[in-house]
């Protein structure tokens, strides 16, 4: 047995020592996956880094969209226009304050639009609108990553398993009369490992895209509705805007 043959066999015994069975599973499973990542080459290790990636933006997004109130339920927004279409426009700003949704950020703008003297119907709806397009640049904010790596995953994925078959191919014509089919076919599903792993990443972050374009899409439905409930009251207590009211 050479040396590195020894230390390898030495490292699974202490592993199995300390960690037991359980342990020694692990680390034939992280010493599979080495394995696997080594027989890939460059793309195998390209299509990696775009599976880290994609997890960390996934994971990213869910927080970033619980933290918009993505699935919150919008009960304080809801309640909100209630009062405002019952004509009781103080209590509906006041169940919105501290609230930091974008549902309730949308309407909040939207009612401080509705109210504001300087502003005629079409301005407050053109406020109303920016606001709204930066929440939802905000929600989508991500998503056009996500989307990169769900199309290219599978291209680097076909990439690797082509340019394994060249190699395999070219070992082929070397050998000449010499060939082991054995060798041939250890080549190919060698080159086919990439396309596998591209689809293995491509798959769940065509998931995720969805999945997070579908939420974003509701809560942009949701906001069009409680703005376009806004405006279809006429307002009872307009207010000066914020620089007047200090300038006064």
């Amino acid at each position: 047995m050479s040396e590195q043959s020894g230390q390898r066999a030495t490292g699974w015994w202490l592993m199995d020592s300390i960690l037991g069975e359980d342990g020694a599973l692990v680390g034939a499973q992280i010493a599979q996956a080495a394995d696997f990542i080594l027989l890939g080459g460059p793309a195998i290790w390209a299509i990696a880094a775009l599976s880290v990636i994609a997890l960390a933006l996934i994971l990213w997004k869910i927080w970033r969209l619980a933290l918009l109130g993505a699935w919150a339920g919008g009960r304080r927004a809801r309640r909100a226009v209630e009062l405002w279409a019952q004509g009781l426009e103080e209590s509906a700003v006041q169940e919105l304050q501290g609230r930091r949704t974008c549902r309730a950020v949308l309407i909040r703008a939207a009612m401080d639009a509705r109210r504001d003297i300087s502003l005629d119907d079409a301005g407050a709806r053109a406020e109303t609108e920016r606001v709204a397009r930066n929440l939802i640049a905000e929600a989508r904010s991500g998503l056009r990553p996500l989307e990169l790596i769900a199309t290219i995953a599978p291209l680097l994925g076909l990439l690797g398993t082509v340019l394994g078959m060249i190699a395999a191919f070219q070992a082929l014509q070397e050998a000449g009369s010499q060939t082991d089919p054995a060798t041939l076919a250890g080549g190919i599903w060698e080159a086919l490992l990439t396309t596998a792993a591209g689809m293995a990443v491509a798959i769940p972050a065509s998931m995720a895209l969805t999945w997070f374009e579908s939420v974003v899409d509701g809560l942009r439905l949701e906001m069009e509705d409680a703005a376009t409930r806004i405006f279809l009251r006429p307002v009872r207590e307009p207010v000066e805007p914020v620089a007047a009211r200090v300038a006064g």
